[in-house]
């Protein structure tokens, strides 16, 4: 699984490297939506691309959403300390590769990484120049219509990511910025600020 890209230019001095942009939030807030909503606008914007243990939903493809992995695969990739940050949730563990997002960096690319709680808390420790986005909801009841009306997981699995959903919500403060998902556009402009 390579994601890298030689560009041979020389890395760019620590001064001038761009900070690393971690967005999180809880399930089902949008985050994949003002993602997709700033990049088809600004495509320059390098997105982390995550392995995970989750079989593909319909229309995802690999190396586009995720790279899909089996758990053998993923305990090497752990084991040889080639993530930046994993975690598990809902029975399946997502990472994010070290190499590209520090590849890009050195290139002087902003990078975005869209990831869990966990994970966000994984960067803030081995990166804490890392800028920490948090995505919220206009509120409750909007999130739980958006992971209901989803109709592509089990009620139990609806179940824990509202369990998990108000841990997340609980976990704002840790964050350097909140911004509140009521306008993806307004939002994916607001984000795209806080990368340049």
């Amino acid at each position: 699984m390579s994601t890298s890209v030689s560009r041979g230019t020389s890395p760019v001095p620590p001064a001038r490297r761009p900070r690393l942009t971690v967005l999180s939030g809880p399930s089902g807030v949008g985050k994949s939506t003002v993602v997709a909503h700033m990049r088809k606008a600004h495509p320059e914007v390098w997105l982390s691309v995550s392995c995970t243990t989750r079989k593909p939903r319909p229309g995802e493809q690999e190396g586009v959403q995720y790279f899909f992995v089996d758990d053998e695969q993923f305990d090497k990739l752990i084991a040889n300390g080639e993530l930046l940050e994993w975690a598990e949730f809902a029975g399946n563990r997502y990472g994010t590769p070290r190499k590209a997002v520090l590849d890009r960096l050195d290139a002087g690319e902003p990078v975005l990484l869209e990831i869990d709680l966990q994970g966000a808390r994984q960067v803030r420790e081995t990166m804490p120049e890392a800028q920490l986005v948090f995505l919220a909801p206009p509120s409750w009841d909007e999130l739980v219509r958006r992971l209901t009306g989803r109709g592509t997981e089990s009620p139990e699995v609806i179940e824990r990511r509202l369990a998990a959903a108000k841990v997340e919500l609980a976990a704002e403060s840790e964050f350097d910025t909140t911004l509140v998902n009521t306008s993806v556009e307004d939002v994916a402009r607001e984000l795209l600020a806080l990368l340049s």
